[in-house]
């Protein structure tokens, strides 16, 4: 088995799980852990045998070295809510299976390189991509809420800064009862005063927070998620045992995320046949000046 054709499998099936990733993404709002592991093992074992193939330890250890920068800095933007953890790894297993920029000769494709590595073009690649999808996104939730479908003219009042602040609110938000709630939705504000509650949620430390409600009196405190990444599994349990206890009610108000893996998939096609947009403009830029 040649380089290049190790090297064209490595692409295919980054591709073909970053499609079923996106597919996941679009119809469960969660990429399963289960396909982002598989490919990042997948990536272990065939830069392993590029190493041995070779006799050169580079590729196993460019592998590595990359999961774990890449990973490292996504998640750290995964703590500034700019995605979801399942998109962390993701991330994470594309630069494990290509950790170095690729000139596909064999395909005669000469992506522009980046001076960072490859998964990097692909992250910076998707938050760029990630806008017009992300219009198309909102353009989709508006056309489908209730309050639109009932008053088709209120488009044409969004001038008033109240009816745009409540149409938003209300397209990317909605009321699920506390049984449907799944590992990865972001809880909204949930106000409540029992102190008991504050105890439960410290004691899993998990990805909800407690917060001292200064808005009025009625409430003491309310708790949410803490970032984009949505509640964990053991949250999830905590809520729905709350809820059945009678220490919370049976209803709770969540986000609607963002399918981010969609953008993902493209960052990448466009990383593996363009190459990194960032330097695509910066040479046109170049050139130009």
């Amino acid at each position: 088995m040649t380089f290049s054709t190790i090297f064209l499998i490595q692409i295919i099936i980054t591709i073909l799980f970053s499609i079923s990733a996106a597919i996941f993404d679009i119809r469960r709002n969660i990429v399963p852990d289960k396909l982002t592991y598989s490919l990042l093992v997948f990536g272990l074992i065939s830069n392993l045998i590029l190493s041995i193939v070779s006799s050169n330890i580079k590729f196993i250890l460019a592998s590595f070295i990359s999961m774990v920068v890449t990973n490292f800095i996504t998640y750290m933007l995964w703590k500034l809510k700019m995605w979801g953890g399942g998109d962390v790894k993701l991330f994470t297993a594309i630069a494990t299976v290509i950790p170095f920029g690729l000139n596909i000769n064999f395909l005669n494709i000469f992506p522009q390189l980046s001076v960072y590595p490859f998964a990097f073009s692909v992250v910076a690649n998707s938050v760029l991509v990630s806008f017009p999808f992300l219009l198309v996104f909102l353009i989709y939730l508006i056309s489908k809420n209730e309050t639109f479908k009932n008053h088709p003219a209120f488009l044409i009042i969004l001038l008033n800064i109240e009816n745009l602040r409540e149409l938003i609110h209300s397209t990317l938000n909605k009321t699920i009862p506390v049984k449907d709630l799944q590992e990865g939705n972001i809880v909204n504000n949930y106000y409540f005063n029992d102190e008991h509650i504050i105890e439960l949620i410290k004691e899993i430390d998990g990805n909800l927070e407690i917060y001292e409600n200064r808005e009025d009196d009625e409430f003491k405190y309310y708790f949410k998620s803490l970032s984009a990444g949505g509640i964990t599994k053991d949250d999830t349990t905590l809520i729905k045992v709350m809820s059945a206890q009678g220490y919370i009610g049976d209803v709770v108000s969540v986000k609607i995320s963002y399918p981010f893996a969609p953008s993902i998939f493209f960052g990448l096609l466009i990383a593996v046949f363009y190459g990194d947009i960032v330097m695509l403009v910066t040479k046109n830029i170049v050139l130009v000046i």
